[in-house]
């Protein structure tokens, strides 16, 4: 008899309407190459959060992941990590874990527990079974404990007193970039009034010039789309649990940062509802609803919305944060090859968008199946680069789905060849960019002065400063250069110039200067006594200092130009570092010290997942073979792929993997990332 048998045997035949969820997750801690690996098995209320960072304490593992299928075949003999059960742990031919909910110890005996959509077992039955395994009672609400050893505290402080910028003035920004970058980044974005801080931990308030810039990538992005046939809808926040599970290999990716609505007011919910982490089991159910006919294909969906993502240690702003706004795309095809013909089309606009826009270089290529979109056929990507850390950054995703969710949630429509043919599957899309975009283009951008916006997404392109007004002036005098800065600035609105003019006495022409300099508006005209009597004005560039003289009927003409100018010259800066540090490495010995000059790799590699896995464990060392001291508030050391080119590097012939003696099938873009 096998273990799923006798298991079904403990079971209830019947499935009552009131039967309360259990989950049963299993992880593997990150472990040596030399050592067999110990599984974590957490059995907990459907409503409990279960942190990895937890889970890693109370078991004392070192960062514990959703297992996949390799494990969970080796050691539980169970063909795939999706069909795994409490049953297998029978089945275990290795030491395993096992962690217990203590809020599901407290259920009633008598309860009726769901493990799946097949098996219900009271409550006193399943934990009869598991008494046969040791285990550990955990309190899942307690947090995680944050201990920091002084002399690492100390190290800290003494970098950051390091870093504080000769010149500084306590109103612009006071920390070097090179030296002390997320302080860098933090104050660059609070004291250019981007974002303010939230009292929720990882929110975030967008202020207007952040928020403007998310409206010209909307606008930019949507009128190409709707020339593709897609429409704008907008779907709830809310999914209920029944519908987020249904695509189990789906919720797996997203599971441990679900954040789940349990109480209404003073009342518990009958089922806990979801805040959506991504809509695609949100919109399918209604895409199969309402689509009865090959007629009624294409369907072609893009909400702009809110998304929640609760699970991680250090919020970044824009990066990484726990809710963001972005825009997702979900269509529906009759044809494969039209699906993935509208894949590439999307991963163009986002291509544009960051060139374009936001004058930030990107590298198109397809996800490796361990980092592709969980439950899709393959993910395609548009891949930045931030100079300062060295990392990678993903910039945003468009996957297709093949006919995945439609066979799971019965997208399907008659054969257009006749009825006597089988029933047709829809192939889908899903894509999306999200508000990462900003904080991408701000690293890549600003400097120690402050933010510095291409001008194309700014929300202000220019401000016009009265200049050469003193204490002698007279009122008059005052007046009328005042009268023609206003001109100026009427002009340039007239031609269709994001301008501004700051005519406020009360602060001297220099502070002004740095102030705009600070909130990144891309030039400053300025405009004089002697600039009258010559009849043109002084226009100074953002990004360099670099200084102009207009004259006054060039100036609709000019400024449009400079502008472009300035937007390619801070394209041209990015994309010539970028290209500087994205070098092929064809030789292990040679990877990890052209890692740690801040590179990103281009690596023939054999496609072999655990190959894949074995590059990013061993890339997290020094050179001497010592694991690096991770910052936990930088991003992971270890080298992941970040993505297959499409433009390749010719593979020689018998080319092996740049890490293990299999024969290498492409190159692979590899770097530390965000």
């Amino acid at each position: 008899m096998s273990v799923e048998e006798a298991f079904a045997k403990l079971c209830l035949s019947d499935a009552p309407a009131d039967a309360v969820t259990v989950k049963s997750l299993v992880f593997k801690p990150k472990t040596p190459k030399s050592a067999v690996p110990v599984p974590i098995v957490v059995v907990a209320l459907h409503t409990t959060t279960t942190p990895s960072p937890l889970i890693a304490q109370v078991a004392s593992a070192k960062d514990p992941r959703l297992a996949r299928d390799d494990l969970v075949k080796d050691i539980f003999k169970c063909d795939s990590a999706k069909n795994f059960t409490l049953a297998f742990l029978s089945n275990a031919t290795s030491e395993f874990k096992l962690l217990i909910d203590n809020q599901l110890e407290a259920v009633e005996d008598a309860t009726v527990l769901q493990l799946n959509d097949n098996l219900f077992i009271t409550k006193a039955e399943l934990f009869k079974f598991l008494s046969a395994f040791d285990q550990q009672s955990v309190d899942f609400s307690q947090e995680v404990k944050k201990e920091e050893p002084k002399k690492k505290q100390q190290a800290k402080k003494q970098e950051s007193s390091k870093a504080v910028l000769d010149d500084a003035k306590l109103i612009g920004i006071t920390v070097d970039k090179a030296k002390d970058f997320p302080g860098w980044y933090q104050q660059v974005l609070t004291k250019g009034e981007m974002l303010d801080y939230y009292d929720v931990s990882g929110c975030y308030i967008l202020r207007p010039p952040s928020y403007a810039i998310w409206e010209f990538i909307q606008k930019f992005f949507d009128e190409r789309i709707k020339k593709l046939g897609v429409q704008n809808a907008y779907f709830p926040m809310f999914v209920s649990s029944r519908v987020l599970e249904k695509e189990k290999d789906h919720v797996e990716g997203f599971a441990p940062e679900v954040a789940w609505v349990t109480r209404a007011g003073s009342s518990e919910l009958e089922e806990p509802i979801a805040i959506r982490p991504t809509s695609e089991t949100v919109m399918y159910p209604y895409y199969a609803k309402w689509i009865q006919s090959y007629r009624d294909l294409p369907l072609k969906l893009n909400q702009w919305n809110s998304v929640v993502r609760w699970e991680f240690k250090h919020p970044q702003p824009f990066l990484r944060t726990r809710e963001f706004l972005w825009q997702e795309g979900h269509t529906a095809f009759l044809d494969q090859p039209e699906a993935e013909e509208e894949v590439l089309q999307i991963l163009d606009f986002y291509g544009d968008i960051y060139k374009e826009l936001l004058a930030v270089p990107v590298i198109k290529g397809k996800k490796t199946e361990k980092e592709k979109f969980a439950g899709g056929d393959y993910t395609t990507t548009v891949e930045g680069y931030i100079p300062q850390t060295g990392r990678g950054i993903q910039g945003g995703t468009s996957h297709h789905l093949g006919q995945n969710f439609s066979k799971m949630f019965n997208l399907t429509v008659e054969n257009p060849k006749g009825p006597e043919f089988p029933k047709v599957y829809a192939y889908q899309n899903s894509w999306g960019l999200s508000t990462r975009t900003i904080g991408v283009m701000v690293m890549i951008h600003s400097d120690n002065k402050g933010l510095v916006f291409p001008p194309r997404v700014a929300q202000w392109q220019a401000v016009v400063i009265p200049v050469g007004i003193t204490k002698k002036s007279s009122q008059e005098q005052r007046e009328h250069i005042h009268a023609s800065a206003k001109t100026i600035e009427d002009r340039l609105k007239q031609a269709g110039i994001r301008a501004f003019g700051d005519y406020n006495d009360n602060y001297t022409p220099g502070w002004k200067f740095s102030q705009y300099e600070l909130k990144g508006v891309p030039i400053r005209i300025e405009l004089g006594p002697k600039d009258i009597e010559q009849s043109h004005v002084t226009v100074v560039r953002r990004n360099d200092s670099r200084k102009y003289n207009v004259k006054l009927d060039e100036l609709e003409q000019r400024i449009p130009e400079i502008l472009d100018e300035l937007h390619d010259d801070l394209y041209a800066k990015a994309k010539e570092l970028y290209d500087a540090h994205r070098v092929i490495v064809n030789e292990w010995d040679e990877f990890v010290p052209n890692l740690n000059k801040k590179n990103v790799i281009l690596s023939p590699w054999c496609g072999v997942m655990d190959c894949e896995e074995d590059i990013k464990e061993s890339s997290a060392k020094k050179d001497d073979g010592e694991e690096i001291d991770v910052d936990e508030k930088s991003p992971s050391m270890g080298a992941k792929s970040l993505c297959i080119p499409f433009e390749q590097p010719e593979l020689k012939e018998g080319q092996k993997c740049v890490k293990c003696d299999r024969p290498a099938i492409n190159y692979t873009m590899f770097g530390r990332s965000y």
